[in-house]
C-alpha cells in the first residue's frame, strides 16, 4: 500500500518556523529510518505560501491567487510517500515523527488509488494508458 503523509501547518505560522541544525538533525534521523525500513519512497518540504499560488476553477472561470494563504487553516508543509503494508503500519510509523516544541503539529495520511481501484468503472484500455503514463513520469525523476 503507498501513501503520501503530508505535513500540515497553519499560514499564520509559516513566518514564525526557521529550520534550525537541530531540526534537521532530528528529521534526518527519523528519514534515516525509514529509508533503512524500506517505506520512504520520497519525501521533501515545500517554501512558505507566500512563494506559491494556487489556481482556482469556479464556474467556468479560471484564476490564480497568489500567497501567502495566511487564512488557511491547515497548508501542506512538506511530504513523504511511503510504501507500507498496511494503514495501521503507515500510522505507527506517523506516530514516530518529531515534532516541534510548543507548537500544534499534524500529519494527514492518505492512501493512493490503485489502478486495480478502477477495474469496475474503467475499461481495460484506459487503465493500461494510465499504467503506461505513469510508468514514462517516473523517467522523468
Amino acid at each position: 500500500m503507498k501513501v503520501l503523509v503530508m505535513i500540515k501547518g497553519d499560514g499564520a505560522d509559516e513566518a514564525k518556523v526557521a529550520p534550525t541544525q537541530e531540526m534537521f538533525e532530528t528529521m534526518n534521523a527519523y528519514n534515516e529510518q525509514l529509508v533503512s525500513a524500506g517505506i520512504m519512497l520520497g519525501g521533501e518540504g515545500l517554501k512558505p505560501s507566500s512563494q506559491g499560488a494556487k489556481v482556482v476553477f469556479e464556474h467556468g472561470e479560471t484564476s490564480v491567487v497568489d500567497g501567502p494563504f495566511t487564512e488557511a487553516k491547515e497548508i501542506v508543509a512538506g511530504y513523504w510517500i511511503w510504501q507500507v503494508g498496511s494503514m495501521d503500519e503507515a500510522l505507527e510509523w506517523a506516530k514516530r515523527c518529531p515534532s516541534t516544541p510548543g507548537m500544534r503539529s499534524v500529519l494527514e495520511v492518505r492512501p493512493f488509488f490503485e489502478m486495480e481501484d478502477f477495474a469496475q468503472v474503467v475499461s481495460p484500455e484506459i487503465l493500461a494508458k494510465e499504467q503506461d503514463i505513469i510508468e514514462r513520469s517516473r523517467s522523468n525523476a
